[in-house]
């Protein structure tokens, strides 16, 4: 029997069971754990957050690398098209190369706090991978429980056509004997078209959530088995909003955002503190013999032809080092108003770890309330659908002997239906919201629900480490390629669950 059915369990008599059964496919059904696991390898949501970690994950090189060493060379080739005629010497070409090291010594912390801040956010933005994954996965159950709550629904409505037409058929034997009125008829017939109506609704509303359900997990749904037992649900609400305070990532998250924050408002403070550094600088020039212009090979003395040759050195190489050191004497406020802008901003960090814990703690409490309502409603519910059969059975047979009319059969029924409705939908929500409250406690991620992915779970630390000490400048990933799977493929979903059994039929 798959979960739809098992929404129906206890809730019906034998024929509402053998309807349930019918509903039952192959012995291998898709399981909850399985839509997991490919929402998990292949969301396109989930893999984004990923890469925009990755992207994140920059940041601690890009400042650590303010404070390494930084070398450069630059050649410059000049032509002299129009030379001054007072310059006897100027030469026709030159090619000048200046290579140069520049190794920061000091920057006031900027660098350190720049560093720290970066890492902090890094933890901030695993704390939002995480919050992501569980999100994805509270969306998963419950597109998850929406198709089997959908599927159960269906043949609930299928199986009300089917009854409130044999009703209509066996009225209008009994308006032909004249043992009823044409009123009767009418009314048995009213309410089969609404019956049709609704069915028709459920197998829409049915469609739509198959489709939710492939957008989300990336494959069609197919003979969906019923969810495992939730592991590892609090016993009081005290108990999950403790679990929520210590390990809801977006709780981590705001906290670790806060931290960054100070660290902006260190590093801000480096700019009014002095700047060391030291440099090397080289320079080789070189004029191709034409340095000198007219006067280049005349003799020294005009008046003594044998004097020697005027030389002009045509290469020259120059080369310095030193130390600089540059000490802020006024900025016209600068340093302290990005100081203050830098205070200002961990203030709202530090108001926004509040709120997150104020949302968390109220969110906590609201979904355990609406699971343990739930799990009120089912076990109404199941009274309700106890109480209506009983019902029903017996106004059908006072009916039979003139003692109720066919309105008061119609109304019996359709409490009956709606009784078994309230089931099914009761049973889904309260997996649902214990499946929220698992997320809002930090216990609904890939590691907690032990999913088997095909492979090892993705860590956002593993990049992180690797990127942080890169230093060289051309060192790239491979090129961008999407890793997610597309549904264009995929045939659009339809309301077919399968053959119906009528009443009666075991």
């Amino acid at each position: 029997m798959n979960h739809a059915a098992a929404l129906l369990h206890r809730a019906a008599p034998v024929s509402v069971l053998a309807l349930a059964l019918a509903l039952a496919g192959p012995a291998r059904a898709d399981t909850l754990r399985e839509a997991l696991a490919a929402a998990y390898n292949t969301n396109p949501t989930l893999e984004s957050a990923r890469a925009t970690q990755r992207a994140n994950d920059e940041n601690v090189p890009i400042n650590r690398a303010q404070g390494l060493p930084s070398a450069t060379v630059t050649a410059t080739h000049i032509e002299f098209i129009q030379q001054s005629a007072n310059a006897f010497t100027a030469p026709d070409r030159n090619l000048g190369v200046n290579a140069q090291l520049l190794v920061p010594v000091y920057s006031g912390g900027a660098v350190r706090n720049g560093i720290a801040a970066a890492k902090e956010r890094v933890q901030a933005g695993q704390a939002d991978l995480r919050n992501s994954e569980s999100t994805l996965f509270a969306q998963v159950v419950a597109a998850y429980m929406d198709v089997l709550r959908t599927e159960a629904l269906v043949a609930l409505a299928t199986n009300n056509v089917a009854v409130l037409g044999t009703n209509v058929e066996a009225t209008s034997d009994r308006f032909q004997i004249g043992d009823l009125t044409i009123t009767d008829v009418a009314q048995s017939r009213a309410r089969l078209a609404v019956a049709q109506g609704d069915l028709q609704t459920a197998e829409a509303n049915l469609i739509a959530a198959r489709e939710a359900y492939v957008r989300l997990v990336g494959n069609a749904p197919g003979e969906l088995a019923a969810p495992p037992p939730l592991p590892g649900l609090p016993d009081t609400v005290g108990e999950a909003i403790v679990t929520a305070l210590d390990n809801n990532p977006n709780l981590d998250a705001a906290k670790q955002r806060a931290e960054a924050a100070g660290f902006d408002t260190r590093a801000a403070g480096a700019g009014r503190l002095p700047q060391v550094s030291l440099f090397v600088n080289g320079d080789y020039s070189d004029f191709f013999g034409t340095l000198g212009g007219s006067l280049a090979n005349q003799p020294a003395d005009p008046n003594d032809p044998n004097s020697p040759a005027v030389q002009f050195q045509q290469r020259e190489k120059t080369a310095n080092a030193g130390v600089r050191v540059t000490i802020p004497l006024f900025q016209g406020g600068l340093p302290a108003a990005r100081q203050r802008q830098a205070g200002a901003r961990e203030s709202a960090a530090l108001e926004d770890v509040i709120a997150a814990e104020r949302q968390i703690i109220a969110e906590t409490r609201a979904t355990y309330a609406n699971w343990q309502a739930a799990n009120g409603v089912i076990r109404s519910a199941q009274a309700a659908v106890e109480a209506a059969e009983l019902s029903l059975e017996g106004v059908r047979a006072e009916n039979s002997i003139g003692n109720r009319q066919i309105l008061d059969v119609l109304n019996a029924e359709q409490e009956l239906v709606n009784a078994r409705a309230q089931l099914v939908t009761a049973r889904r929500n309260a997996y649902v919201a214990g499946f929220n409250l698992l997320a809002l406690m930090g216990k609904a991620e890939a590691r907690d629900l032990n999913l088997d992915t095909g492979g090892p779970l993705y860590d956002p630390q593993v990049n992180a480490d690797r990127v942080s000490s890169k230093l060289n400048d051309w060192d790239r990933d491979e090129q961008a390629a999407p890793k997610s799977t597309r549904t264009v493929d995929i045939p659009p979903a339809t309301a077919t669950i399968g053959p119906q059994l009528l009443p009666g039929e075991q």
